[in-house]
């Protein structure tokens, strides 16, 4: 069992010493999603998707897309660190180490995914002042479905870092996928307004049901409401089945022989 979980540990603990010693990776992660739902929340006032009640403002229904745009910086790109230990020859020596290559994976992503919950942990520490209450229920349900989303995002920059040999190739090919699969995920408007081709790819969106969840849990009145698409137990399920799919593929990427 050493063989397994001890690298898995040191692995993890790699990722979160590298992350902590680089301040500006910290800063770099939070600030910017933080102002831009605070500028464009402040910008556009009332809200016009009358979603939960007549009172509610644009800040408020920006703030669970903006808690999925850290995870999904910081996840993704936390995974950047795999270029670099490959550069670095690190990637080779534990590639030849006699150990499962499911440690690697595990210990990378799990590495991702603690810095991208945590972060978005600390953001969510602002929502009182948006007069958001958490009930234990809701609370749980909201860690939940952060974890989820960071560890399945995580595994989706594991896959493209793996196959990759520069940060910049990494950094073109993910600005492609992220801000689209963003924009995508309801986070700045409705699936009900959207037009109909463009919620067919809202729909496909697993990001879409992540931001959906959250936006349930934070608002506990509409937690019990089974009329709204997607339901609370779908964004869950699509949720888990979105990290399962990223991690199976994760490892099978990773066994492959090049």
């Amino acid at each position: 069992m050493n063989n397994l979980f001890l690298p898995i540990v040191s692995l993890w603990y790699r990722e979160v010493i590298r992350f902590l010693r680089q301040p500006s990776r910290v800063i770099g992660a939070l600030v910017p999603p933080i102002l831009f739902w605070f500028f464009i929340g402040s910008g556009l006032g009332k809200s016009p998707f009358q979603t939960f009640s007549p009172e509610e403002n644009y800040m408020q229904y920006l703030f669970p897309g903006t808690i999925l745009m850290i995870v999904l910086f910081t996840s993704i790109f936390s995974t950047i660190s795999i270029i670099e230990d490959r550069k670095d020859g690190f990637l080779q020596s534990v590639i030849i180490a006699p150990i499962p290559r499911s440690s690697i994976v595990l210990g990378k992503i799990l590495g991702g995914t603690t810095l991208a919950f945590f972060e978005a942990l600390a953001f969510l520490l602002l929502a009182p002042l948006l007069k958001i209450h958490f009930s234990w229920n809701s609370l749980f349900i909201a860690l939940l479905l952060l974890f989820l989303i960071s560890m399945g995002l995580t595994g989706m920059g594991f896959i493209l870092a793996w196959q990759m040999d520069s940060t910049q190739g990494f950094h073109s090919v993910m600005n492609l996928f992220l801000m689209p699969l963003w924009f995508l995920s309801g986070a700045l408007f409705p699936l009900e307004s959207a037009s109909p081709w463009l919620r067919l790819l809202m729909i496909l969106d697993p990001l879409t049901y992540g931001v959906a969840g959250l936006r349930t849990a934070f608002y506990s009145q509409s937690l019990h409401s089974g009329g709204n698409f997607p339901s609370l137990t779908l964004c869950l399920f699509s949720s888990f089945i979105f990290c399962l799919f990223t991690f199976t593929l994760s490892l099978l990427v990773c066994k492959r022989k090049t």
